[in-house]
């Protein structure tokens, strides 16, 4: 490799140059964070030490709080440390780790979001069926193709960033390395690259997102057969679930699929997916979900819970 560049690191040129708004930046994601990790690891403990563990919805949904948190740390705590420095750089072996943990813990994010809309259709499509569909056994076996899937999407788009030759600019315009912006500052044609790029990542999310959108569109018309309150149950978990994928899919979509280039809003729709999605997401899940709420409070709270059960 050392053949084919000249540098051992690269200039992340950040998300702006003022330093007030550096600093205002700063506090605002510092708290992004910690509520992201107090939120899921509040999800994460609290459906593993409670019944809902066994349920197949909450088994995934304990599985997605867990992307979140490795998902959002591969460029979180580097974004908020690089606020406070005036030189901003990376090493070329930790941009190539970071687009690498970015694309497998967001591809596994995906297949998982695909295995809860599949969940969620199942429960409410084929009610009589579910516990046999939705077994233990094919919960893992989902978990594990998401994973495996996750490896299918991350490695060529790692192999592809690796044999790009590096010879003369090293300034990043981002706040992480990420494939597009590495292609900029590559000294080499990348428009064949560029498209294998478009296919591994937009197409997939593209796809996921159209899979998942017909998911929930059989769902809501299957619902109008239910009774109002089963409608009223079935309408609050998918809306959960709709919210959760737009807020992440609609930035993915809009970054990836589309001519290999980048644009200065790029940075700002990258929040979306790597700091806002996963911060609202036990937000999203707990505060519509009576079950999760019973059994945070029981976990967390259990004197004040048997009081209110006993009351």
């Amino acid at each position: 490799m050392k053949s084919q560049r000249n540098i051992s690191e690269f200039i992340l040129l950040g998300l702006s140059y003022d330093q007030n708004i550096q600093i205002f930046c700063f506090v605002l994601f510092l708290f992004c964070y910690v509520a992201l990790l107090a939120g899921n690891l509040l999800i994460l403990v609290s459906i593993q030490c409670s019944p809902l563990f066994h349920k197949p919805m909450y088994y995934f949904l304990s599985h997605l709080s867990a992307m979140d948190i490795c998902y959002t740390s591969t460029v979180t705590p580097k974004l908020i440390a690089d606020l406070l420095v005036e030189r901003k750089t990376i090493s070329y072996s930790n941009c190539m780790l970071q687009i690498f943990t970015m694309h497998f813990f967001g591809g596994t994010e995906i297949f998982i979001l695909t295995a809860m809309a599949f969940d969620r259709y199942a429960a409410i499509c084929k009610p009589l069926h579910y516990l046999l569909i939705m077994n233990r056994t094919r919960c893992h076996l989902l978990v594990l193709a998401a994973w495996a899937g996750a490896a299918v999407h991350a490695f060529p788009l790692f192999s592809t960033a690796i044999g790009l030759p590096f010879c003369g600019p090293n300034e990043i315009d981002h706040y992480f390395c990420d494939i597009f912006p590495l292609l900029k500052v590559a000294c080499t044609d990348t428009r064949i690259t560029g498209v294998l790029v478009v296919a591994f990542s937009g197409l997939l999310s593209l796809v996921s997102f159209i899979v998942l959108f017909v998911s929930y569109g059989i769902i809501l018309f299957t619902l109008r057969n239910l009774s109002a309150e089963g409608r009223h149950k079935a309408l609050s978990t998918c809306c959960s679930h709709i919210t959760v994928v737009i807020l992440f899919f609609g930035p993915v979509i809009f970054i990836y699929l589309r001519p290999p280039t980048t644009f200065p809003e790029d940075k700002i729709f990258a929040l979306f997916y790597t700091i806002i999605s996963p911060m609202f997401n036990p937000l999203i899940y707990s505060l519509r979900n009576s079950e999760m709420k019973k059994a945070m409070r029981k976990f967390w709270s259990p004197s004040l819970f048997s009081k209110e059960v006993h009351s």
